[in-house]
């Protein structure tokens, strides 16, 4: 099919001639007037910034000249920038910047050129004041005159784009310097030489005069809102005094990696896509481990969305250890009550790979380990601050045809046979106990009372024997009770995490201690390492139920002089109670060794719940609390009329434990939850201690003492 041409007739192509031709010659006029007065329109352009930045900021901006080198291009010398009553912000020898002319038409500043020579950017923190503190006045005189919703999406946008479009096509830094000074105690310098050419950046950092030199190199292209760019250091890790020793911790790496792949609206959110990776990443934080941790190879690619209210990792992201991979969302939600919600899912993978993929340095018993098979993880947690109440946890790791294959450091079935047992008091060894048959303190589980299995289990674990070591309801209760509290308050550890914690790992408070402490607990319950009566076994023997006296064999004799089997409901009621704070034990004691009356309440809330369980009969006096008396060989080391414990130091009590008593002047968590140590406790005990009680010499003490057991040792005799 042949086209017909189409002719246009010659008058119109005259009349778009002319008027393409009339603009053309206006627009030339235009540029003329406008090139011809370009100086005069700068100076102006100038005034006004200088007037403005010290009415708004209270900034002396100081100029020594100004002009075009070019069309587009200004050069400006001996640049200063003074806040008002404070140190120097910036001074710059020589500074010239080129903008593109077709985005200025639309009023978009889009830097073409920068080039800078000789200059610095000093920050100084002296007291509490800063010579950067213009900044936050003006952000908050904004927030004030900031009316309606704020949108983060918007909010990320425009940052993110007014970034980019200050980053120059071309770049040529020569000796810019930047310091900090921190009230002179800890001074920084970055001596920076930088350039951007055709895109590539290149760049060297003097650290601190020749303490370290630093690179950042990579690809930048802002229009596309693309960049990447590699850091790392000449000859050694890549890491910062000043910052270490600010968060009292040690930070290094070989090379740190970013890139950002894409920014743009999707639907109402604006999605950031980019990368950071790190390699050799060595971190020592005394809250994370006591030793060196180091990250041999880890990487995020990540989707963020910035919502109107939210900003959050997308599920689509992942998170790469060596080998392993996890998919994780985080989600931060702001306004009336802020919402935290934390997902994490690790597809079915191999076990080894999972192992081989946590930081070196991070375990102290499971380093070397080897496992068959394959895992999967799945975590969901969600918090409105709102309703701690209703926070939600789930946390489930799936074993598929796993096999412990060999052990590591650790075997975590030693506590199967006989083994010794070491206590730490505040860091050091207290005494080594062996635990198994040839330590006469030493229970077996079918040689304790039940009355005080009941009472812990009750007390501390009632789920034991049903669950895997994790009880998520008890640890979805501490989460809410310790935000509301605002500080740690309520844990949610089971009977074999003490155990685990106890017996294979240091006393260190770390959360690598505690990471390491949750997979164990996993190992052995999930493939069934140690039988539940063993660990109960062990546990009963191990736990600390006194100022140095550990397992029930020594602390029945040591309180009541019973041995483990013949504990009433009322003993047994009264150890459970101590578990929590055993050091505080002999504070709940009366001078006549019968309890204080506030313990009352503790027997009959624990025995009603023993009772509707059918552990024990139904007792409307309090469980036995009336027959509970403390063994009449340590009434004595007791302030007459009170529940204060008389400090004189003891060695020895005759029946080969150790009596150590200490006067606890903090209240258990039972005591604040029946309303026990009131004002007038506090008084009496107060009046207690006067410099009568204290008259006689240890000496002294130490000799009544040993006529006292004479005189036990030969009534005994006459009574055999």
């Amino acid at each position: 099919m042949r086209i017909p041409k189409i002719k246009i007739p010659k008058k119109y192509l005259k009349i778009g001639a002319w008027v393409l031709g009339v603009f053309l010659v206006v627009c030339i006029a235009l540029g003329a007037v406008a090139y011809s007065k370009r100086e005069a329109l700068l100076k102006k352009m100038v005034a006004k910034a200088i007037a403005k930045a010290d009415k708004d900021y209270g900034l002396e901006v100081k100029i020594g000249s100004a002009g075009f080198t070019g069309l587009s291009t200004v050069k400006m010398t001996n640049i200063s920038v003074v806040p008002k009553e404070r140190d120097t912000l910036s001074n710059i020898g020589e500074l010239s910047v080129g903008v593109k002319l077709l985005p200025l038409i639309f009023g978009n500043v889009k830097l073409s050129e920068v080039k800078l020579k000789e200059g610095f950017v000093s920050v100084v923190l002296k007291d509490s004041t800063t010579n950067i503190d213009f900044i936050l006045k003006r952000k908050k005189k904004d927030s004030t005159e900031t009316k309606g919703k704020v949108n983060l999406s918007e909010i990320a946008s425009n940052i993110l784009n007014q970034v980019l479009y200050k980053i120059p096509d071309d770049m040529d830094v020569q000796n810019m310097i930047f310091k900090l000074n921190d009230h002179d105690t800890a001074k920084l310098s970055f001596a920076t030489v930088a350039t951007i050419d055709g895109g590539d950046l290149k760049s060297a950092i003097n650290v601190n005069n020749g303490e370290a030199t630093w690179h950042v190199d990579g690809h930048v292209n802002p229009g596309s809102k693309e960049l990447r760019f590699t850091v790392y250091a000449d000859g050694k890790k890549l890491e910062l005094p000043y910052l270490n020793n600010k968060l009292h911790a040690k930070i290094s790496f070989d090379t740190l990696q970013t890139e950002l792949k894409n920014a743009k609206y999707s639907g109402d959110d604006y999605k950031i896509s980019g990368s950071w990776s790190v390699k050799n990443m060595l971190i020592n934080q005394p809250r994370i481990a006591s030793n060196d941790i180091i990250v041999q190879s880890a990487k995020l690619d990540a989707d963020i969305l910035v919502g109107q209210n939210y900003i959050a990792l997308d599920s689509s992201s992942t998170a790469y250890l060596k080998n392993a991979q996890i998919h994780p969302f985080v989600k931060y939600t702001l306004g009336k009550n802020k919402i935290y919600e934390l997902k994490l899912n690790a597809e079915e993978q191999d076990a080894q790979s999972i192992l081989d993929a946590f930081p070196q340095g991070l375990f102290e018993s499971l380093e070397g380990l080897k496992v068959q098979g394959k895992v999967k993880y799945n975590l969901n947690f969600y918090l409105d601050t709102k309703i701690p109440d209703s926070v939600r946890f789930n946390s489930t790791l799936t074993p598929v045809n796993f096999k412990i294959v060999q052990w590591g450091k650790t075997n975590l079935q030693k506590i199967n046979n006989t083994f010794v047992y070491t206590p730490y008091e505040y860091g050091k060894p207290m005494r080594d106990i062996t635990i198994g048959p040839s330590n006469p303190n030493f229970t077996p589980l079918s040689a304790i009372s039940k009355n005080f299995i009941n009472a812990v289990l009750t007390a501390e674990d009632p789920s034991f024997f049903t669950h895997n070591g994790f009880v998520e309801e008890s640890i979805r209760k501490s989460i809410a009770v310790n935000f509301k509290e605002k500080k740690f308050k309520r844990g949610g550890s089971t009977i074999s995490m003490q155990l685990v914690k106890n017996v294979y790992l240091s006393r260190q408070k770390t959360l690598a201690r505690k990471a390491e402490e949750i997979l164990i607990v996993w190992l052995i319950e999930h493939n069934h390492l140690v039988s539940k009566q063993r660990m109960l076994e062990v546990y009963f023997n191990i736990m600390e139920l006194g100022q140095n006296i550990y397992g029930i064999g020594e602390a029945s004799r040591y309180y009541f002089g019973k041995q483990p089997a013949d504990l009433n409901i009322g003993d047994g009621l009264f150890l459970a109670s101590i578990v929590p704070k055993p050091k505080a034990s002999m504070y709940k004691f009366m001078a006549d060794g019968s309890l204080k009356p506030y313990m009352f309440n503790y027997f009959r809330f624990m025995g009603n719940i023993m009772a509707r369980k059918g552990l024990t009969p139904g007792d409307t006096s309090g469980y036995g609390f009336y027959n509970v008396r403390l063994r009449e060989g340590l009434r004595r080391y007791l302030a007459p009329d009170t529940a204060v414990v008389d400090t004189s130091a003891f060695d020895d009590d005759g029946d080969g434990l150790p009596v150590v008593i200490v006067h606890d002047k903090n209240k258990s968590f039972f005591e604040r939850l029946f309303g026990g140590g009131s004002k007038k406790d506090t008084t009496t005990n107060k009046q207690a201690i006067t410099p009568a009680d204290t008259t006689k010499t240890k000496k002294q003490l130490r000799q009544e003492r040993r006529e006292e057991r004479r005189r036990q040792k030969e009534l005994e005799k006459s009574q055999q």
